[in-house]
This record gives structure tokens, C-alpha cells and sequence, in this order.
């Protein structure tokens, strides 16, 4: 409770100096549905001026917009003045600002949930959305005319998603309907950086896999994944029931990949960089593709060699992409899936150790002082010999040269 005590404390400096100030937004949201949160933004009607007298320790971030982060204690909270936004100009900001009423800065809000104001000195929510009464009915509905909310700020569509997923709360019929209409007006307003940032936060959610379904209801997907147009919902439903499988620390672009399990890497990968997904998430998709592929190949031909997992199972994400593999599959097959695997990595978990630390049982240095030179044969030879290794379950390098030394590829390498 300290930030509520230091928040409580730049509210009480304000009304002193004969200010109003309230906490505002989603703490107060949060507060209402009994969640702790330390996340406190914090309404008044003074000025941007005003508070940098009171407070001196602060950061201006935005003058235009009535914005001040007042620093106390190690904490940064947001003071920011009542106000009333100017028209909007490009889907997605106003032109500016006009100070205004606590009332008139409910009403320019997204939802009715965030709306409320909450004064920690009289202990009093101020409600001029009836948030609480949504709340109680597990309903996100936007503030007025939903078309003009959306219409204002194309993200708040998302959010919608968002805050339903985090929720699991329904969409207000009136407001799905302002979506539908306006789905196709989110690009260019948003950028596709905040669309990535919002499937990030709510894939942090129990209910992504239900947003999902309902923004491909709502043709908010099939704006954001031309891809997914004819995709029937029936088949996104299915799709999406692996993710109650899914790992907890499975990162956002894998729950997005699964819905395109028949495209090629190639367009996998062009996906998520349109999307803005990191190099490191492509990576794991890349990963996840080939042992994707190595596991069809075993189904088709039998048991491999073990050889040929041995660098899939040493790489970092070997087991994260395994278990992303596996909930797809139904659930005894799954964990047949996954009982083979953790067998076979326990019975090379030598050869695993050696790999991960590159300290091969034969090494360039060794090779060298046999007399092998530099170049493409001895990388064959260097390649030859792990392969032994592991196949072979050799534990020394020794008996590996010599049997190195009976192939023609050696006598080349001299």
C-alpha cells in the first residue's frame, strides 16, 4: 500500500493548495472489482504549471495534453488535468485539449470501466458512466455513441478485446456493432506497433483465445490478417483450442502462428514481420518449423537416428517449442509425444551437455594434430565424428579417430 499512501499524499498536497484531485482511470476500475493494483493515475483541475509548483521533483511529458509525472519516493505518478478533447484529426489523437470539469473528463473516456474517479480523502467513487454498474454486469461498453469513441481513437477497438479478454466480461451489443462497422477503418490510424503491443497484453489473458474468435466475428481480425478472410469461425475455434495447452511462458507471436498452421515458413515469417514481431520471435519460429518437420518424419519413417535430433534437442528452445508442438495433438497422443521425447533427451543428455558447452569429443585441435589441415574436409571429418559420438554413445575421442582414420574422406584431408 506505499504507492497508495504516496499517491494519496500528492492528492492531499493539491486539495490543500485548493485543488480537486482524484484517482482516476483504471486503478480506480481495478479498486472496484476488489484487484490490487499500483498503477495510480491521478485527475485535477490544476494545471500543468500548478503542479510543478507544488512538486518540484517532476517530469513534463506533455504540456499540450495537461500531462505531469510527479516523482516521489522512487515512484512516478501521473498527474494529469481535467480535460476535454478538441476533435480528433487522424484517427487517433485530438487536435488539443480544453481544461474542463471532472464530469466532461469522464465523458471524453473509452469505457465506462475506466471512467470512474475515485477521492482518497473522503473515500467516494465518482461515477458519471454508471462504470460500477457495468462492472457488476461484466459488460464493456464504451462511453456515448460508440462509433464516435472509435471513431475518435481506432485503437480503443482493440481494447474493447483486451479488457474483455482480461475480464471475462462480453462486449456490449451496441458497441460489437460499432465495431463490425468500423473494422476496416483501423489502418492507417494504428500503427502496427500498437496492434502487436495490444496482442501482447492480452495474450497475458485466460480468454485470448476467445477475443480472437470474436475479432474474426467482428472482421477485426481479417483486417489485421488479410490472411484469415475466408477462414470459417468454426475452424478459428478449433485452431485456438490448443492454446489451453500451451506453455505459460509461451510468447505472443506462437498463439498468433498457430492460426496459420498451414502456411509455408516462408509466409510464417512475413507475417510476423509485418506484425513487428521481435528477431528473436522469429527465430523461434524457425525452430519451431523444423522440429515441426523432424517430428513428421519420424511419424512417416520410424525411429531416427539420434543423431539427427541430437542439435534440436540442444537448442535453448527445445522444450518451449516442444510443448507448443504437442497441444495440438489429442491428449494420450500428446503425452505419448512427450514421454518419447523427454526419454530420448534423458538417454543423450551427454551428448546434449557437450554440444550446448561446444566441447565436441573431437575437435579442430585434435584433427590438427593428426595432421589434418584446415578446410572442408576436416569440417566433414569434425562433422563425421559427433555423428559417431552420439549415434554410438562414444564417451572418449580416441576411438572415434581411429575409426575417422579408416575413411577415404581422411587420406583426402592429409
Amino acid at each position: 500500500m506505499d504507492t497508495f499512501r504516496l499517491a494519496k499524499t500528492i492528492v492531499s498536497k493539491l486539495a490543500k493548495a485548493g485543488y480537486t484531485a482524484y484517482f482516476a482511470g483504471g486503478w480506480v476500475r481495478d479498486y472496484v472489482m476488489g484487484h490490487p493494483s499500483e498503477d495510480i493515475d491521478i485527475a485535477t483541475n490544476a494545471t500543468p504549471v500548478e503542479i510543478m509548483d507544488l512538486f518540484p521533483n517532476t517530469i513534463l511529458v506533455g504540456l499540450a495534453f495537461g500531462v505531469v509525472i510527479v516523482l516521489m519516493e522512487g515512484h512516478q505518478f501521473e498527474v494529469a488535468t481535467f480535460r476535454k478533447d478538441l476533435q480528433y484529426v487522424d484517427g487517433r489523437h485530438p487536435e488539443g485539449i480544453e481544461m474542463s470539469t471532472p464530469k466532461e473528463d469522464a465523458l471524453r473516456r473509452d469505457f465506462t470501466i475506466n471512467g470512474m474517479f475515485y477521492d482518497p480523502l473522503a473515500d467516494v467513487i465518482h461515477d458519471f458512466v454508471h462504470g460500477q454498474d457495468d462492472i457488476k454486469r461484466g459488460v464493456i461498453r464504451t462511453i456515448g455513441n460508440p462509433y464516435e469513441r472509435f471513431f475518435e481513437d481506432r485503437l480503443r477497438m482493440l481494447r474493447a478485446f483486451r479488457f474483455a479478454s482480461r475480464f471475462s466480461f462480453i462486449i456490449e451489443a451496441e458497441t460489437q456493432e460499432a465495431i463490425r462497422e468500423m473494422a476496416d477503418k483501423l489502418f492507417p490510424a494504428v500503427a502496427m506497433e500498437r496492434v502487436w503491443q495490444e496482442f501482447n497484453k492480452m495474450a497475458n489473458y485466460p480468454r485470448f483465445d476467445q477475443a480472437l474468435v470474436e475479432m474474426h466475428r467482428l472482421s477485426l481480425l481479417d483486417v489485421i490478417f488479410p490472411e484469415l478472410e475466408n477462414m470459417h469461425i468454426k475452424e478459428l475455434k478449433h485452431l485456438v483450442q490448443s492454446y489451453a495447452h500451451f506453455p505459460p511462458q509461451a510468447p505472443t507471436i506462437v498463439y498468433l502462428m498457430a492460426l496459420f498452421p498451414a502456411a509455408p515458413l516462408s509466409q510464417k515469417i512475413e507475417i510476423a514481420k509485418r506484425i513487428k514481431a521481435t528477431n528473436r520471435d522469429i527465430k523461434l519460429i524457425e525452430f519451431l518449423d523444423n522440429l515441426t518437420e523432424l517430428i513428421k518424419t519420424e511419424r512417416k519413417q520410424g525411429e531416427l537416428e539420434p543423431y539427427a535430433w541430437i542439435h534440436a534437442l540442444a537448442h535453448p528452445d527445445y522444450r518451449l517449442s516442444l510443448d507448443i508442438i504437442a497441444a495440438v495433438y489429442p491428449e494420450k497422443e500428446r503425452m505419448l509425444l512427450l514421454q518419447r521425447h523427454q526419454e530420448r533427451f534423458d538417454r543423450l543428455q551427454p551428448h546434449i551437455k557437450r554440444i550446448r558447452e561446444n566441447k565436441p569429443l573431437v575437435s579442430a585441435a585434435l584433427l590438427k594434430g593428426k595432421g589434418i589441415s584446415p578446410g572442408k574436409h576436416m569440417g566433414a571429418l569434425l562433422k563425421e565424428a559427433e555423428k559417431i559420438a552420439v549415434n554410438e554413445n562414444y564417451q572418449n575421442g580416441e576411438p572415434i579417430i581411429d575409426r575417422l582414420a579408416c575413411l577415404p574422406i581422411w587420406k583426402n584431408a592429409l
